[in-house]
């Protein structure tokens, strides 16, 4: 039986030696039970197995594979597989898609065997595949009529880097292919040599546009090993950043549609909106992004009643303007006539390959853990979950526009409730040793899912990093298809992925 330390929906904290463990066979066989059973797969990675005895090279006898499942009333599920012998793994991708990326990365990590996978193309050219990059050989279409269009990694502004291979007749897109890794940082080996107060730093910077979705998932999962609890109030403020994280992100998504299809009011009115968020943040805790408002068991900045002020007021403002422009660009013509029909991504399709987060909800997968886990803040104060049917672009841009509408609604609702807090010196951390814990956080852009596992000593052993991203990249390839190949800006900005959440 696990051992329960944060009583949190969205932390499962266990000891190592109480996690579940099967081997190959049987692990894969409660793998597939559980999507059967409908439970929803949150991460699929790999671990060392600890101990001196495993030092050395990596073999399929000590690592071990780690699945997280959401289950709807139950919370998190954790379990793990272990090879008896060195008998190969045998891919799930073949029969469930949606998890290439997951084996893809854990083939990267630990050169775990895959016979049989369809495709092990490095997620981000670690290790071994370091400066094998240019090497890799793209999938080919072959006709006399058919050419390639070759774009990135560099672009112009300040886009991070990833290239983007086309096949095209014409103007038509029959295949689009991906190619990451240009900025691998090593973040998830710096994080376990990282002491303890110094990894909120880094974690804030692993994708800078989500940095308090990053952190509190970090708060909450270094809290339950540490057994560290915060107040209800202290929650509240975590749920009023997460949500105006989200705001901005979402009005810069708005701001980037309404831009490519040069309908001018939406790109400078979003744009001068989301200033008016990230500003507002700046006040509550001197980031305009969030960054250095929480540690874990500590909240940095007080909250007054001139913070909640503020608030309404910045809050009233953004309401009424963007009401004004959702309308304007809901009504254009040109707008609908660009984004309807383009880009789409189906249900089904969405659920095979495992579209997560605003985008997942924009191709009608109810998937956002805030509904689904009901953690913190979001069990007194839920949030309404919201989804378009169609998958296109229209309906990625109308995710936001709801979302929008919804956060504000709800931090406005959490301010009227909220009493002052008055910030909080820092604690000390006494990490439960030889344990783990699963942590996640719904992002602007889908959930953020940590994993920390410590050693004998309370040493932070392993640290798994997940952004939402890896698991949507795929879904940007598939949405491009049959479509025109100008309409690809469109569409990636529909998507908005983040290239360092997949480089790391």
């Amino acid at each position: 039986m696990a051992i329960i330390v944060a009583n949190h929906p969205n932390v499962l904290t266990t000891k190592i030696n109480e996690v579940e463990t099967l081997g190959y066979k049987s692990f894969r066989a409660k793998v597939e039970e559980q999507i059967a059973s409908g439970n929803r797969l949150l991460s699929f990675f790999g671990s060392p197995i600890q101990g001196p005895e495993k030092q050395g090279v990596t073999t399929p006898k000590n690592v071990a594979l780690n699945a997280v499942f959401l289950a709807t009333g139950r919370g998190l599920i954790h379990f793990r597989g272990i090879a008896e012998a060195a008998e190969e793994y045998k891919p799930l991708t073949n029969k469930f898609s949606f998890m290439h990326c997951f084996e893809r990365e854990i083939h990267d990590q630990y050169g775990l065997p895959m016979t049989g996978h369809p495709w092990l193309k490095p997620i981000r050219f670690e290790g071994k595949q370091l400066g094998k990059m240019n090497d890799y050989r793209f999938y080919k279409l072959e006709g006399k009529e058919v050419h390639e269009v070759a774009v990135g990694p560099v672009h112009a502004g300040v886009i991070e880097p990833g290239h983007f291979r086309f096949m095209c007749h014409g103007e038509k897109v029959y295949h689009l292919e991906i190619h990451l890794g240009y900025q691998h940082r090593g973040a998830e080996a710096l994080l376990t040599k990282t002491e303890p107060r110094k990894i909120s730093p880094l974690i804030e910077s692993i994708a800078g546009d989500t940095a308090v979705a990053y952190t509190v998932a970090f708060c909450r999962g270094w809290e339950a090993l540490c057994g560290i609890s915060v107040s209800p109030e202290v929650e509240c403020i975590r749920g009023i950043a997460l949500e105006l994280e989200r705001v901005a992100m979402h009005l810069v998504g708005l701001g980037g549609l309404a831009t490519d299809v040069a309908f001018l009011p939406g790109s400078s009115t979003y744009g001068r909106l989301r200033t008016s968020v990230i500003n507002l943040s700046m006040r509550l805790c001197g980031s305009r992004f969030g960054r250095s408002w929480f540690r874990p068991g500590q909240l940095r900045f007080a909250f007054t009643e001139k913070h909640k002020a503020d608030i309404r007021k910045t809050i009233d403002q953004v309401q009424k303007d963007i009401a004004l422009i959702n309308r304007l660009f809901r009504q254009s013509t040109t707008v609908r006539h660009r984004l309807c029909t383009t880009g789409t991504v189906p249900t089904e399709l969405a659920k095979s390959i495992g579209i997560v987060g605003m985008t997942g909800r924009a191709s009608g997968v109810a998937c956002d853990t805030r509904g689904e886990l009901k953690g913190g803040v979001y069990a007194a104060h839920p949030i309404e979950v919201v989804t378009e049917p169609d998958g296109d672009c229209w309906s990625r841009g109308l995710i936001r526009i709801r979302e929008i509408d919804l956060s504000l609604d709800w931090i406005l609702k959490i301010v009227n409730s909220l009493s002052e807090v008055s910030e909080n010196e820092r604690v000390e951390y006494s990490p439960l040793p030889n344990a783990c814990v699963v942590s996640v956080e719904e992002g602007w852009r889908g959930e953020v899912v940590q994993y920390i596992e410590t050693d004998s000593s309370g040493k932070i052993a392993h640290f798994k990093v997940q952004d939402p991203s890896i698991r949507n990249w795929f879904g940007l390839a598939q949405a491009v298809k049959d479509n025109a190949i100008y309409d690809f800006p469109i569409c990636n900005k529909s998507f908005d992925l983040s290239y360092c959440g997949n480089d790391l």
